[in-house]
């Protein structure tokens, strides 16, 4: 009898340790299951829409555009043509004077050759903020033929672009807060997600137009032609008259050439007029 009463009692205790475990087991899954997003505390997807969140307001990001940062957004570009007596001298002196302002050239298109104009383009890169006295400094270079300049006032694009990307990023945050706040439907959590990826892609694209109208309003381009004068007969290294008698001596031969030719359409077209007359000739006689 004691020993039956023994068991039951081990039984009992074994019960309800067990039943302790599962208990311990139970809580912590229920508490891992709060942790994931989308699911309430008992591991079921959570009822709550998007719809009844309420999202408080963010802090823009952005510092404010002041008027002078407006005004100085401006792409100037120059297009110059100059005249030099040597080529290579020009294209070094070009050069120089990029790195003389703080700017570098960044093409170069050189064309030399025989019975070839000579001439060379140069894109150079200089601070906004020197253009005028890159412009003068390229006079001592050469004889100027032409100048053209540009401006393009992309001031209201900066603030279109800002003001959009400022947007972007408030409602990225605000994803951002609602994805770490709240749980929902694990429809709505998805939504959510593909929502703050295309408004990442935005912002990312708002960011690049930025950069670009900055690097550009900060760099004006100045595209310099330079090229040697043209002789008026001849080559380099050999005499105008000399050259000039040779020429009229090709004419010469060139016009012998042509006359020696059309003997073969003037000689029989000559025989053929001279039969012709006789013929004629014959026929009046013998009338007569």
């Amino acid at each position: 009898m004691r020993l039956f009463l023994v068991l039951v009692l081990a039984a009992a205790l074994l019960g309800c340790r067990e039943r302790k475990q599962a208990a311990l087991s139970d809580s912590t899954a229920v508490a891992a299951s709060q942790r994931r997003l989308g699911y309430d505390r008992y591991g079921r997807p959570s009822p709550v829409a998007l719809s009844e969140v309420v999202v408080t307001g963010t802090v823009d990001p952005l510092p404010p555009i002041s008027a002078a940062d407006v005004s100085n957004m401006v792409i100037r570009t120059a297009t110059v043509s100059i005249e030099v007596d040597s080529l290579e001298r020009a294209v070094a002196r070009v050069r120089e004077l990029a790195a003389q302002f703080g700017g570098y050239v960044a093409n170069t298109d050189i064309t030399t050759g025989k019975k070839q104009l000579r001439n060379a383009t140069l894109e150079m890169k200089i601070p906004a903020a020197r253009f005028e006295q890159s412009l003068a400094g390229l006079t001592p270079i050469g004889k100027l033929e032409s100048v053209s300049v540009e401006a393009e006032d992309v001031g209201e694009q900066f603030v279109d672009v800002s003001a959009r990307m400022g947007n972007a990023q408030r409602l990225e945050r605000r994803l951002i807060d609602l994805l770490a706040t709240r749980t929902g439907k694990l429809k709505d959590v998805l939504d959510v997600e593909q929502a703050l990826a295309r408004v990442r892609e935005e912002i990312e694209r708002y960011e690049g137009r930025i950069r670009y109208l900055k690097a550009h309003t900060a760099m004006s381009t100045l595209s310099v032609t330079v090229h040697e004068p043209l002789p008026i007969v001849g080559t380099a290294g050999k005499s105008v008259m000399g050259e000039a008698f040779t020429q009229s001596w090709r004419n010469f031969v060139a016009l012998l050439s042509l006359a020696v030719q059309s003997l073969g359409v003037i000689l029989p077209l000559g025989l053929l007029a001279g039969v012709a007359w006789l013929l004629t000739r014959r026929l009046r006689l013998r009338g007569a």
